[in-house]
This record gives C-alpha cells, sequence and structure tokens, in this order.
C-alpha cells in the first residue's frame, strides 16, 4: 500500500481500492506493518470498498481470470509489455468468438443455497 502511494501514485489525491474480504485487507491491517503516523498518512489517500461475500459476478470473473490463466498465462512470458500483447489477443479472440459462461445459478437455486440469509414469510408475519 505505501508502493501504491508514494511510487506508483504519489500526485493522486485518493486512490481507491476494490479488495476481498480477506481479514489482512483492512486498514488494521497497515497498523501491524507500520507505526501508527506511517500508517495513518498512507490511509489518508485509501478508500477501501470490498467485494460482497456472495457475489455471484465474482464466481463470474474468478471463472474467466482461471480460463485466462489456462489458455494464456501458462507459457513464459518475459516483459510486461509481451504479458499485455498476450493478454489483449487472447481477449480480443475471447470477445470475437462471444465465449459465455455458463452460468447456472439460478433463482430457484439461490432461493435454496441462501434461504439463511432471507427471512421466511413466516418470520415476516411473526414479526409484525
Amino acid at each position: 500500500m505505501r508502493d501504491l502511494v508514494d511510487i506508483h501514485f504519489p500526485e493522486a489525491q485518493q486512490i481507491r481500492l476494490v479488495l476481498d474480504n480477506l481479514n489482512t485487507h483492512s486498514p488494521a491491517a497497515l497498523y501491524d506493518a507500520f507505526p501508527p503516523d506511517e500508517a495513518r498518512r498512507i490511509l489518508r489517500k485509501l478508500d477501501f470498498h470490498y467485494t460482497p461475500k456472495h457475489g455471484s459476478w465474482l464466481n463470474m470473473a474468478e471463472i474467466e481470470i482461471a480460463i485466462l490463466s489456462r489458455q494464456c498465462l501458462k507459457q513464459r512470458i518475459a516483459t510486461l509489455d509481451q504479458l499485455q500483447r498476450v493478454v489483449q489477443w487472447w481477449s480480443s479472440q475471447r470477445n470475437a468468438l462471444q465465449a459465455k459462461i455458463n452460468w447456472c445459478f439460478d433463482v430457484s437455486n439461490a432461493r435454496t443455497k441462501l434461504a439463511r440469509l432471507y427471512p421466511s414469510l413466516d418470520t415476516i408475519v411473526a414479526l409484525h
């Protein structure tokens, strides 16, 4: 995080970070890594945004990254420029083929698997 603030984006007023919910991805982790004054200085520029814990779109993104890894990144790629060209070519090919993820998690599955996250009709009636 210090490199983001000091080296990569020193002129930025604020840096928005999109992170998963891993316990080390928090402002408190900076206080574990740095003295309080340094942690506060770094945190002033950071704006934390966390991905949903149960986001199906996140699963689709992970599937796409896994496909990229299997189809494109198994080879040795010597430079960042070469990596950018290879990933751009792969992405263009996927888009040209209109590749899709066959997502099978529908409303019926959601109601079954996520029932604990939503109140039942009986619970709602009992509350009123």
